[in-house]
């Protein structure tokens, strides 16, 4: 298939029109999930904004309506950690809207000390990871009647570290930021078997990937102040610049994958740039491992036993 060369800039100017779509973004009170949702809403789509913190995700939605008085942008609460906040969601998004044709997994966030659940599940793992799993499950059978439906799994730069056993995804002992990477390298495994299931049924949906390079939002927050306060430094940012994206532009490789009508299943963007850092979105390869079918199968069993929930 034709893609665009490397000295031509995808922006989000070359998205086509996404009126009469229904877009489901997680996280999109800050960061990467509210330039995704004013993104999406500028071109058209009615927006489902699934948060956790209610307050400063009315906030974005007002914002939003201030430069679009238009959009169709809609508050729906979801805690990825709570089973039962899923499934609330899950139901009040199906209720209103029969066919959904993107799903942005994007909430995430780099844990501070390592927690686990009585399965012994690290809890970051079990939310971003296991949480998405569950809700795009109940979502699925909306994703399965759209006519061309989207799943845009969210990952990182920090799924190619080494020292992360794909064996043991999940239930491994890790320091914090390896087991954000564990989280995102199960992410970006769970996007390439759902990709490989919605093929074997014959469905017109597609799952792909994306990742937003080095990205200034609030995935940093939890950590430490010396490093809080460089990253978000306006001191700092002219130089930061040549290394980290701001939101809006982290957002655009997600952006693509959800929009750009020559994506395929399975593909995963991001930056353009060294090191995938920054730059236009293009499509970047992931580690090998992430598209061994056999360890999505296995990744698919462990979240099916830990959430019970199956797909259509």
């Amino acid at each position: 298939m034709a893609q665009r060369s490397v000295g031509t800039r995808w922006t989000i100017d070359d998205a086509p029109d996404q009126t009469g779509r229904v877009a489901v973004v997680t996280g999109a009170n800050s960061g990467i999930g509210a330039a995704t949702a004013r993104a999406l809403a500028r071109l058209g789509a009615t927006v489902v904004m699934a948060c956790r913190t209610a307050e400063t995700a009315r906030a974005v939605r007002a914002d939003i309506l201030a430069e679009y008085p238009t959009a169709d942008i809609r508050v729906v609460a979801l805690d990825l950690a709570d089973a039962e906040s899923i499934e609330r969601c899950a139901d009040h998004i199906n209720a209103r809207h029969p066919t959904i044709d993107l799903v942005v997994a994007n909430a995430g966030f780099i844990p501070t000390e390592i927690v686990r659940d009585a399965d012994g599940v690290e809890l970051g793992f079990a939310s971003t990871f296991l949480g998405h799993f569950a809700l795009i499950g109940r979502l699925c059978a909306g994703v399965q009647r759209a006519q061309a439906a989207r799943v845009v799994t969210i990952g990182s730069l920090a799924h190619r570290s080494k020292h992360i056993d794909p064996t043991t995804l999940g239930l491994g002992h890790h320091p914090p930021m390896r087991a954000y990477a564990e989280t995102k390298l199960a992410q970006l495994v769970f996007a390439q078997e759902l990709d490989r299931r919605f093929s074997a049924i014959g469905s017109a949906a597609i799952s792909l990937a994306a990742h937003p390079g080095a990205a200034r939002t609030g995935v940093m927050r939890d950590r430490n102040r010396l490093i809080q306060r460089a990253y978000h430094s306006e001191l700092l940012w002219p130089a930061l610049r040549l290394f980290v994206n701001d939101a809006d532009d982290g957002a655009l490789p997600a952006l693509r994958a959800a929009t750009d009508p020559t994506a395929v299943g399975g593909e995963y963007f991001g930056p353009s740039g060294p090191f995938q850092l920054t730059g236009a979105p293009v499509r970047v390869p992931s580690i090998d491992v992430v598209r061994d079918p056999a360890l999505g199968r296995r990744l698919w069993s462990f979240a099916e036993t830990h959430t019970g929930i199956s797909y259509p």
